[in-house]
């Protein structure tokens, strides 16, 4: 009898294992046995309250040409230095009252709406309704020097509009928000528009109209070889120089691109999201996910098999030494770095084609050629227009885009002067031309200003870009440290 039911319980764990193992493929996580011990910690260390709780690590740099973390509030974080921000943008909050009531005013409509143009004067109105009643309205305008605010009173002027007619404006860019008081005790739920910003002719002549073909900020639906290659990378970097108590968890994007060996696959990015130049660390905690925004599930979920290739571990980097001494932004020229990763025990999640990820999902060029810059055609078919991608925080998970005609800023960067890319979109790819989804990658996002739209990108031409792409491509894995806060190669290049 005893052996009988040894039996039975054997068969039994039999059947239970075979149960599993057709789960699992149901759910495409074939590839999940391989995964190397290392490699699956850093993917089970990405809890759902820690993929909520990453921000986009996005530097922006102030008039007097300090560097900020640019925080999902709007907020701008002292970066390098402990200088506060110039002013800090409004952030929408709502006050709870004792009437139970803690829904802020509704806000819409607002007119100059975002770009306009206006002239002298202007009658500046918004669409404020809740159903408590709206206490007060008031606009309030940002100067062209960023700094220098102004508050007025706005009045109902019946249905739900309220306005206010402002006159001495000049020729500049401007901004304004509203700030909107329910009628509810103990002060109220206020809430706090969106900042918009609009320009002021004062000549009485219509302006040049925008450059054909320019987009400032849209979702990419075209699909092709950067749809697959590009996608989201979660990371972690020290939240002080002597690297105690919790990291703080980060977003950025990266795109894989073609290196033509075997045994790893590399992706490219932004040096800041891949070594933390102010507390002197590499990134830890290291996650790829390609092609986030054809995820079955939710954006910032903790599930790899239901993102269309599963999620990919790199076991290092590789960053210019440049970037390494210095702190942003006195070395943005090298904001560029890469990502080794394994091809093999470094994937979980969705079935794929081959468990290395430049096969599994495709790559592209990157290239070191000068590119095409001030074409005299402005617009699509010129040579010099360019399209810059990433993953945005605000909108998860979606892979957005701009577009333009490419100038530079300064001696060492490429520059988008309309490109408004939200949080997330660090490190992205910068592709002329893009033809079908596909072309050379010739930057990356990289930084902008606190106070106007534009991106900058590092140059690739000239720089210290192909040094580190050979270091990525060549280096001994066996000589490379694998401690968290040391993975990767600080390289020094001629």
């Amino acid at each position: 009898m005893i052996y009988r039911r040894m039996y039975w319980a054997v068969e039994l764990t039999l059947f239970a294992l075979v149960l599993i193992l057709f789960s699992n493929i149901a759910r495409g996580a074939v590839h999940a046995a391989t995964v190397h011990m290392d490699k699956a910690q850093v993917i089970h260390h990405w809890t759902f309250e820690k993929r909520r709780a990453a921000v986009p690590r996005d530097f922006v740099i102030d008039g007097r040409g300090l560097a900020y973390l640019r925080q999902p509030n709007g907020g701008l974080k002292p970066y390098g230095h402990e200088v506060s921000a110039q002013k800090e943008m409004p952030i929408p909050q709502g006050k709870p009252s004792s009437q139970g009531d803690s829904t802020p005013p509704s806000i819409a409509s607002l007119d100059p709406a975002q770009g306009q143009e206006i002239g002298e004067s202007h009658t500046f109105s918004a669409s404020v309704s809740d159903a408590s009643g709206v206490r007060s309205v008031d606009f309030v305008i940002e100067y062209p020097d960023g700094v220098s605010t102004q508050s007025f009173s706005a009045s109902n002027a019946g249905n739900n509009v309220w306005s206010a007619n402002l006159q001495g404006f000049s020729n500049g860019n401007w901004r304004w928000w509203v700030v909107a008081t329910d009628s509810t005790k103990r002060g109220g739920n206020t809430a706090t528009s969106q900042i918009t910003g609009f320009s002021v002719n004062t000549s009485g002549e219509p302006s040049e109209p925008p450059t054909p073909g320019v987009i400032t900020n849209a979702q990419w639906n075209e699909g092709g070889a950067v749809q697959s290659a590009a996608g989201r990378i979660y990371f972690e970097m020290p939240a002080n120089k002597k690297w105690k108590g919790p990291w703080d968890g980060y977003v950025c994007s990266g795109t894989v691109v073609s290196d033509e060996t075997s045994g790893r696959s590399i992706i490219l990015t932004a040096a800041h999201c891949a070594y933390d130049d102010a507390n002197k660390a590499f990134a830890r905690n290291v996650l790829f996910i390609p092609n986030q925004a054809d995820t079955s599930g939710t954006g910032t979920d903790t599930n790899c098999s239901n993102d269309p290739m599963g999620c990919w571990v790199p076991s290092f980097a590789v960053v210019d030494q440049n970037w390494s001494v210095t702190t942003f932004p006195n070395n943005i020229p090298w904001d560029y770095a890469f990502y080794v990763v394994s091809d093999s025990g470094a994937h979980e999640g969705m079935a794929t084609t081959s468990d290395s990820l430049e096969i599994a999902a495709g790559a592209m060029t990157i290239s070191f050629s000068p590119p095409f810059i001030d074409d005299t055609e402005p617009g699509p078919a010129s040579l010099d227009f360019t399209h810059a991608l990433g993953y945005s925080y605000s909108f998860d998970p979606n892979f957005m885009y701009c577009a333009e005609d490419m100038t530079t800023e300064g001696q060492f960067n490429w520059w988008l002067a309309s490109c408004e890319l939200s949080g997330g979109a660090s490190g992205g790819p910068w592709i002329q031309p893009l033809v079908d989804g596909n072309g050379p990658i010739i930057s990356v996002n990289s930084w902008g200003y606190t106070t106007s739209a534009g991106m900058a990108g590092p140059k690739f031409n000239g720089s210290s870009a192909y040094c580190l792409f050979t270091m990525a491509i060549s280096s001994d894995w066996s000589g490379v440290p694998t401690s968290q806060g040391d993975a990767g190669i600080v390289q020094s290049c001629p």
